[in-house]
């Protein structure tokens, strides 16, 4: 199958309130949030896309941008994890396992279930003496244990509740925009929220559907194709979150999760993370070689917020300048140093946001990054670039 052409519509690059800096719920005072480029992207194929994450960019809906980190009061750095050599902590085989108990047993807090267990490549039960007596632990592996109480790999157990995870294209229903309202206004304190603004964010997507190679077909609970879907979770039929990703040629790419807010106390964002980390290990498992990362969108040292995705390990940041990529906890340092942070080139680090746009300024220059995918990738296929006046 031809690789799809990829068109879109350079923007000129613009400054905005920022909201990672300002008191919870609400956005920072001055527009203190700079983008280095930005374009409106009437279709992308799925490599391309690939690329620009690789680069810096990021979408939103069909708008797609690439941060100022240089100029930015909070500099968004690229963050992905290895997905292959990933082994959940402690902490988050807790939260896996405590979802699946309450799933499986209902909300009983005294059932005598060895989930916890150990983190190990396979998952088995295997027995352990305590104190003279023998009881089972269970081994923790993160393909199995992330599906043990979805409704469609039950086996032998009756679980309590009807738990079920399904993968569709993204689209539109009424079911999603009532949970995104209720997310907006339950977690974010914003009710002005229209249809339209929840399809521009979330549904409208640029990149074209490519079909995935499985050599020895395709499992069922996995995806035909790259492309953007929405991740819906059910309990007892009920839609309760929602995650939308983008699954390309290396990576799941995670765009948002939304979630019922009187679910909160089972953490499904970090929950979240676990699945869409086993998402790209299974397509991984299943003969797609390429994929191997789980893309967890921008990392911001300065965010205490956005820092648990350093809790998901190994992870690496992308360099600013040369795209190249280190380990997280080698950056840190300068993280911690610095206000902005260059990993390749140290020297280049700044202790203060540059007050200078540098040199890509113009509509045509803001466009250069994205323009010279061409020249880094050979069977990349051109860009048809629509120069617009906005």
């Amino acid at each position: 199958m031809p690789e799809p052409i990829s068109i879109v519509s350079p923007l000129r690059p613009h400054n905005s309130t920022c909201g990672y800096c300002g008191p919870p719920g609400e956005r920072s005072k001055g527009k203190s949030n700079y983008h280095k480029a930005e374009c409106l992207a009437m279709q992308l194929s799925c490599r391309v896309y690939q690329e620009m994450i690789d680069r810096g960019w990021r979408r939103s809906g069909t708008y797609c941008y690439k941060p100022d980190l240089k100029r930015s009061c909070c500099p968004q750095y690229t963050i992905k994890l290895d997905a292959l050599q990933f082994k959940p902590s402690k902490s988050q085989r807790k939260l896996l396992n405590r979802f699946n108990r309450f799933v499986i047993h209902g909300d009983q807090r005294d059932v005598d279930d060895p989930m916890e267990g150990t983190n190990q490549e396979a998952s088995r039960t295997v027995p352990v003496k305590d104190k003279g007596k023998s009881k089972a632990t269970h081994v923790f592996e993160l393909t199995k244990d992330i599906h043990r109480s979805e409704h469609a790999f039950a086996q032998d157990e009756s679980p309590r509740h009807k738990f079920e995870v399904t993968l569709e294209p993204s689209s539109f229903t009424e079911e999603k925009f009532a949970l995104y309202k209720s997310y907006q206004k339950e977690i974010h304190h914003d009710v002005d929220k229209a249809p339209s603004s929840f399809k521009r964010f979330l549904v409208h997507s640029p990149l074209v559907p490519q079909p995935i190679d499985y050599p020895s077909g395709r499992p069922a609970h996995l995806p035909e194709n790259y492309g953007s879907y929405h991740q819906l979770y059910r309990l007892d039929g009920e839609l309760v979150a929602v995650g939308v990703i983008d699954i390309l040629p290396s990576c799941v790419s995670s765009v948002y999760f939304m979630y019922e807010k009187r679910w909160e106390k089972y953490s499904l964002g970090k929950l979240s993370a676990l699945r869409e980390a086993a998402l790209a290990r299974e397509i991984h498992e299943a003969g797609v070689p390429g994929m191997k990362y789980l893309y967890m969108g921008f990392y911001i040292q300065s965010c205490p917020k956005m820092r648990y995705k350093a809790d998901y390990a190994p992870s690496y940041l992308a360099d600013p300048e040369d795209y190249t990529w280190f380990p997280l906890e080698r950056c840190r340092p300068l993280l911690e140093q610095y206000h902005y942070a260059c990993f390749a080139h140290p020297e280049h680090s700044l202790k203060e946001p540059s007050s200078s746009p540098g040199k890509q300024t113009t509509m045509t220059r803001s466009f250069l990054p994205l323009l010279t995918l061409q020249s880094l990738h050979l069977q990349t296929p051109c860009l048809i670039c629509h120069l617009s006046s906005s």
